[in-house]
């Protein structure tokens, strides 16, 4: 065994192997994997196998196209099998909203370069001759899809990086991971010890004992799971894999037989405790009780499975994430990387994960938009096995579940609660969930003065109100107050916290005192990595403000890139400070009657903050907006908040002052076209295709990635604002936006603007395709009618956030 390494991967299953094949065809000849028992000996050998492509995001499809092109190559390169069918696979709708949503999933395939074709029945069972079409209305086929056996894909990986110089150690246990000065430069193993400066966790079900030894939370759960094996009986062995989600099942032939299972309501976490030092190669005991549910809605599908001979019950630990992604990407410790947490699908991704992380390891970025699987996404509540068991059997036993736009996670409520949470609970709020954080969509008495007729339609409309436009018309004609207490807060400070920042943003934030910048972080490629503003509270001290979601992200990109001599401190400041956001003309009016500070706009201008009081309570007023009206966010420490929201709502209840929530932002922030990180905007997409060529400072110095702006040419796709043709059809997110007869971009984001009395979407197209091109947009299969219109739709100048 080798005694120092460049990289050490941990793990011998399909994803440890298909990173050290990565690494070493990517030039990292001196690569080592080392195994605690026999490759494959943890889930990956009793794994169904199933390979889906098409999923809920660009990201996760592209990897599972990545790894078909690589099963479909592999068995040549290496010489060994792998199994590899590639049948296709069929999905079957057997309501009217899994036909909605096998439509929905129509057209994303159509963006993704995906063949799925929309089937009868008759043509489904044709395919797939032993299945009942008792209730179903229709199927989805993608003849690209398949399934590989997992053991043969692991040994050819093995093997093709063992070609080009990689060093597979099996037998061989982790016993610690050495770091200094929170850095890795060693793995300690029971036959010695590997020097390395990068170390991937690729443990499976074991990741989170593996990250312990790091001091690194990897919140995985160990979930059993089920699938039942029958003799050959004749059936065609090139039928497609079949998955009915109404029934919870799956089914996947097997030389003339089947492999049937599912997701189970009542799932079944397994060794909570600890995974024992012996569970290699093992499955659990049969569990016939639990899996009895399955069986009969199998039985409901494949009428003649009852009378199948059963070879065997399958029954092994799954490495399941509390959200239901995958965990990728480096941790909190440098060189330290996770790459863990497949949810039963890892072999549908395998080659296409190996691949995105080798390319991250080696390149410095991912070459994909992943920030939904970046292992730094999960808070500290995480730490807590309760709370990740929760989260995650929610996702296991909701595998198949149609989830509505909008729809929102209900295990482990509530968590995080802001100090003006009761406020909103006596008000009316209908609260959703981000982050942890208890936050209201919309005011449910609002809804009186809402209009219903405004209801987008299909799922747009399911998880909607009218108070949703009342709430909006408020900020736009009057004033409306929001609780963003859940937005993240970020302190950098130091002596080199200026330059530090500089050298980051593509904006200029080192500014005078008090000066608030919208301002990008950017990858090499250009590529947009953070999105927020800045403010410079004094010489040496910066706060920045990002979304709910972001801050674990955005933090871990900044103290990545941060200086380790100490002259720059990156502070998680969320939760000591309340933030409500006051909006809308009658602002000032509102808020200049309880504080002494004078709000006129020669005196407070925009952009720009102050400390002031609100009645009692010290807070930092921000004149900023994310809805396009003049306003403030006032910031006071937590302890305040509750005093701070009684003061501003008295002070405004005579001038017709509302409360808001999150749904009314997101439609005033379309109008206005501000972006939404991780929607409109990623790390695929650079400002200047963005829109937002206008915060880059190109001559302000060097910064991460403007050697790549500078070097690219004029953009080829820019991000356009749609306005369409019908008013209740909402565009939601991945819809295909075709020009005469191309599909030409999909849609990023999408919602109703009630002061434009238009249905907006965002799409980014071939920038030929400018203002005044005529478009169509496939909602739900319908083609509706658009037009790319001139942005913002809603106070083109900015007048009235500078009034």
């Amino acid at each position: 065994m080798r005694s120092s390494a460049r990289a050490v991967v941990i793990g011998g299953g399909v994803g440890g192997c298909s990173i050290l094949y990565w690494l070493a065809r990517l030039g990292w000849d001196d690569a080592v994997l080392v195994e605690r028992a026999d490759l494959t000996s943890g889930s990956t050998f009793h794994s169904a196998g199933l390979v889906g492509q098409l999923r809920s995001s660009l990201s996760l499809t592209k990897m599972m196209m990545e790894s078909v092109e690589l099963y479909r190559t592999l068995e040549a390169e290496v010489g060994l099998e792998t199994g590899w069918r590639e049948v296709g696979s069929l999905r079957l709708a057997s309501s009217e909203e899994r036909m909605e949503e096998i439509a929905r999933q129509a057209g994303w395939a159509k963006t993704f370069g995906l063949p799925l074709e929309l089937i009868s029945p008759a043509e489904a069972q044709a395919m797939f001759p032993p299945m009942s079409i008792g209730g179903v209305l229709g199927a989805a086929f993608l003849p690209t899809d398949g399934y590989i056996d997992p053991s043969q894909l692991t040994f050819a990986l093995a093997e093709g990086a063992r070609r080009r110089g990689a060093e597979v150690n099996t037998n061989t246990r982790v016993t610690g991971i050495r770091t200094q000065h929170g850095r890795v430069v060693a793995v300690e193993t029971d036959r010695g010890e590997i020097e390395t400066e990068i170390v991937v966790n690729a443990g499976g079900m074991f990741a989170g004992e593996l990250g312990g030894l790091a001091g690194v939370t990897v919140p995985v759960v160990p979930m059993a799971h089920e699938y039942l094996v029958v003799k050959p009986s004749g059936l065609p062995l090139d039928m497609p894999t079949m998955r009915d989600p109404s029934l919870l099942v799956y089914f996947r032939p097997e030389s003339g037989g089947l492999i049937m299972g599912g997701y189970e309501r009542h799932c079944a976490p397994w060794s909570l405790d600890g995974i024992p030092a012996d569970f290699n190669g093992k499955l659990l005991e049969e569990d016939w009780p639990r899996f009895e549910e399955l069986m009969q809605n199998a039985i409901v599908r494949v009428p003649s499975l009852e009378d199948m001979e059963v070879v065997k019950l399958i029954n092994g630990p799954e490495a399941f994430t509390p959200d239901g992604e995958f965990i990728l990407g480096p941790s909190d410790v440098r060189g330290f990387w996770v790459a863990a947490g497949f949810c039963a699908h890892g072999l549908a991704g395998a080659g296409g994960m190996g691949k995105l992380v080798a390319e991250w390891i080696v390149e410095g970025t991912p070459s994909l938009d992943v920030w939904h699987m970046d292992s730094r996404r999960f808070g500290a509540a995480y730490r807590s096995r309760d709370y990740a068991l929760v989260r995650t059997q929610e996702i296991y036993e909701t595998y198949y579940d149609v989830k509505y736009p909008g729809h929102e996670r209900r295990a482990g409520r509530p968590l995080r609660l802001s100090p003006a949470n009761a406020r909103l609970g006596e008000l009316g709020g209908v609260f959703g969930e981000k982050s942890g954080w208890e936050r209201a969509n919309w005011f449910e008495p609002n809804a009186a003065a809402g209009d219903e007729s405004l209801r987008p339609r299909g799922w747009a409309g399911k998880l909607w109100s009218p108070a949703i436009g009342a709430e909006h018309r408020a900020c736009r004609e009057g004033a409306a107050l929001f609780d963003e207490s859940s937005f993240a807060k970020l302190d950098v400070s130091g002596p080199r916290a200026a330059d530090f920042l500089e050298s980051l943003c593509a904006n200029r934030v080192a500014r005078e005192l008090g000066r608030v910048t919208y301002t990008q972080l950017l990858n090499p490629r250009g590529g947009i990595e953070c999105d927020f503003t800045v403010t410079r509270l004094a010489p040496e001290r910066f706060r920045i403000v990002t979304g709910t979601a972001f801050g674990q992200h955005d933090a871990a990109w900044i103290r990545q890139h941060a200086p380790e001599d100490g002259s720059v401190h990156v502070a998680d400041v969320t939760s000591s400070y309340a933030c409500l956001g006051l909006w809308g003309p009658a602002s000032r009016e509102i808020l200049q009657p309880v504080t002494v500070a004078d709000l006129s706009n020669e005196a407070f201008p925009y952009m720009t903050a102050q400390e002031l009081a609100v009645g009692p309570v010290p807070c930092l007023a921000v004149r900023v907006t994310y809805v396009g009206e003049l306003g403030w966010e006032l910031y006071c420490p937590t302890e305040f908040g509750a005093r701070l929201w009684d003061e501003l709502w008295a002070a405004g209840r005579e001038r017709g002052l509302v409360a808001g929530g999150y749904k009314a932002i997101d439609s005033l922030r379309l109008e206005k076209g501000y972006r939404v990180w991780g929607a409109d905007i990623s790390p695929d997409d650079t400002p200047f295709e963005a829109g937002l060529g206008f915060a880059v400072k190109l001559d302000k110095g060097d910064f991460v990635g403007r050697d790549a702006l500078l070097d690219g040419a004029e953009p080829t796709r820019r991000l356009r604002c749609l306005t369409l043709a019908e008013p209740r059809a909402v565009a939601l997110g991945s819809e295909p936006v075709r020009v005469g007869d191309a599909v030409v971009g999909r849609v990023t984001s999408g919602g109703y603007g009630y002061t434009v009395g238009a249905s907006i979407a965002y799409a980014y197209l071939p920038a030929e395709h400018e203002v005044g091109t005529d478009v169509a947009v496939e909602i739900f299969g319908e083609w509706i009618d658009g037009v790319v219109a001139a942005e913002p739709l809603y106070d083109p100048v900015g007048e009235k956030i500078r009034a």
